[in-house]
């Protein structure tokens, strides 16, 4: 190519990679030549030259699970604008999986690491210095995290099965070993239907379990146990899966069994009836985690530890009165 634009190797190398001068009129030529050639710039050896890939590792514990695939589809679109490729990494499917990637991000394969996964010891991210932003998850003071309010989010929760007048409600909780804001959702939840004399079963879920089949087992095993609730409250897929064994054992929603979901995602708008869901806004925390790991990449300082966004209460039929 240096040939056909008649400049020298090193003039095409500082134009293809712009890492230094070359005039204008000489580099009308080389792209005249590119053009003619066919030629396409290896992309990564340009990217190693600069010491960087251009690519962001995405943890989750599943690629099925609605949050997290609507969590992903948002943080490649942002990512893409800010001039990055997203590498996503499912690590549900064998215990070694996270290690591997973050070995991945300590040998440069990677430039960052945007995680929302809970099954590795705090300590293996501590062990590495390298750009880290965590969802939904606490793992150091050098680790920004991208979270909402959760508090406020379980309050809105309790008010609305209470005003909607619940008096024995189930709450499905995170598992009670993962360090996370989500646990100031559960314990807000029930302080406020405690204190108004509500009785609350809070069921702790398996840490990493996101199975259809699991909730199905568990849900017939609460509606035959807990015959006397009249509410429910969780994240979307458990709080479908309990709808559908209720409905199947002879409640009626709302009659008998009010619904609030915690989530959003677009699978519950294919639920009939309408669900009232305390809403997470995922494409903003996939642009926050997104802006958080570039500017790490980049070596810009964050100001807060916690980016905290706020949660929406949508209303729909399932707790009507």
């Amino acid at each position: 190519m240096a040939k056909k634009a008649g400049v020298g190797v090193g003039t095409v190398s500082r134009a293809v990679n712009n890492t230094g001068y070359v005039a204008l009129e000489t580099r009308k030529k080389i792209e005249r030549a590119m053009k003619e050639l066919n030629y396409t710039p290896n992309e990564l050896a340009r990217n190693l030259y600069h010491k960087r890939t251009g690519i962001v590792a995405v943890l989750v514990p599943t690629v099925a699970h609605p949050f997290f695939s609507e969590f992903l589809a948002g943080v490649e679109a942002e990512l893409h604008e800010r001039g990055y490729k997203t590498m996503i990494c499912s690590t549900n499917k064998e215990k070694n999986y996270e290690v591997e990637y973050l070995q991945m991000l300590k040998r440069h394969i990677v430039d960052g690491v945007i995680t929302g996964v809970h099954s590795l010891n705090i300590q293996e991210y501590q062990n590495i210095d390298k750009p880290i932003v965590a969802l939904d998850r606490y793992l150091g003071e050098k680790i920004p995290v991208v979270a909402v309010d959760h508090q406020a989010g379980g309050r809105m929760a309790a008010e609305e099965l209470f005003h909607s007048g619940c008096r024995s409600v189930i709450q499905f909780s995170q598992a009670k070993q993962i360090e996370a804001p989500a646990q100031a959702r559960h314990a807000a939840f029930e302080e406020y239907l405690v204190k108004r004399k509500v009785k609350v079963y809070s069921y702790e879920l398996e840490r990493n379990r996101f199975e259809i089949e699991y909730y199905l087992n568990i849900c017939k095993e609460l509606v035959e146990k807990y015959s006397d609730v009249d509410g429910i409250f969780g994240t979307d897929l458990p709080v479908m899966t309990y709808m559908k064994a209720a409905m199947s054992a002879g409640k009626r929603i709302p009659e008998d069994l009010k619904v609030v979901a915690y989530d959003g995602t677009k699978i519950i708008e294919a639920v009939y009836p309408s669900i009232t869901v305390v809403k997470q806004p995922i494409e903003k925390l996939a642009k926050e985690a997104s802006r958080l790991i570039v500017n790490k990449i980049e070596g810009k300082e964050y100001i807060n530890r916690t980016v905290e966004l706020k949660t929406e209460l949508i209303k729909g039929n399932s707790t009507l009165s």
